[in-house]
């Protein structure tokens, strides 16, 4: 279990992250969503120890999360968004330098990497240096090293950014496989499909703050089940509805060229950045 608690993180005048109070179960995938600058990067750099918070705690299973705690430190595993590889290493180099750092038998190394690039479906390429590595498979790599150790956590910052739709489908169904391992997820991202896809929960964060929390359908539910698209003079305007009886009476009402479909998440996320700027 994961235990946010007032968690503040200032740089000199400016709150990044503001008092944040969130828990997250053992064996959870949950989402952190939020425009730009919400704050969610510097929450992930507080839960990997990068960032040192300036007021509140972080709990591991009860424990307070600090540097010196080692024992802690090794549950938790972070892919950035960034590729942080050598390009001029092959992935079995890239595991064994992982391996090493964290003073891991040679042998284990050999044969966790064997099962971990298999699993990823990586295995053939395994003698490929990073720089001919596609995107996906650069991201899948990335997994792979962050799993070597095996944490009980895995913290995800745009692990998708960049990829084409079919790698963003592989490494979604990744993650689902792990996930059902009872490896605990926290992931942010930009893409509102993959949160209402992969998450359990999440969590809306705004200037540091978390609004709510709920189930990416119990956002839904809140917005409206039904959307309706409506083309006007003025531009695409699009109405939601909690019964689709309603749904359907508006769109026989209406004069203009019209679209029924399900909501979904990302149109609870565009409604309340809508409202914020208005």
């Amino acid at each position: 279990m994961i235990e946010l608690r007032n968690l503040t993180k200032k740089f000199e005048q400016f709150t990044a992250v503001d008092s944040v109070n969130m828990t997250i179960e053992t064996g959870e995938f949950f989402g952190l969503l939020g425009p730009n600058g919400a704050g969610k990067t510097t929450t992930i750099g507080m839960l990997s120890t990068l960032l040192l918070p300036t007021q509140g705690e972080i709990y591991i299973d009860g424990e307070l999360l600090t540097r010196n705690r080692a024992d802690l430190k090794r549950k938790i595993s972070v892919i950035t968004q960034e590729y942080s590889m050598r390009q001029d290493m092959n992935m079995n180099e890239i595991m064994e330098y992982q391996g090493r750092l964290y003073y891991m038998p040679k042998k284990e190394i050999r044969r966790k990497s064997e099962e971990l690039l298999e699993f990823c479906g990586l295995i053939n390429d395994r003698k490929k240096t990073v720089r001919k590595l596609s995107g996906g498979m650069k991201r899948k790599l990335m997994v792979c090293r962050a799993l070597l150790t095996e944490p009980e956590i895995l913290l995800l910052d745009e692990p998708t950014a960049g990829m084409d739709a079919l790698s963003r489908r592989q490494m979604w169904s990744l993650l689902k496989s792990l996930n059902e391992q009872k490896l605990t997820i926290l992931l942010t991202t930009h893409y509102m499909e993959e949160a209402e896809a992969l998450c359990k929960r999440v969590a809306m964060m705004n200037h540091g703050r978390i609004e709510e929390i709920n189930s990416p359908d119990g956002f839904i539910r809140e917005l409206g089940n039904y959307a309706i698209d409506e083309t006007t003079a003025n531009g695409m305007v699009t109405h939601y509805f909690h019964q689709k009886k309603d749904a359907l009476t508006f769109a026989d009402r209406t004069d203009h060229s019209f679209k029924l479909r399900d909501t979904t998440l990302e149109d609870v996320f565009v409604e309340r950045a809508g409202k914020r700027l208005s």
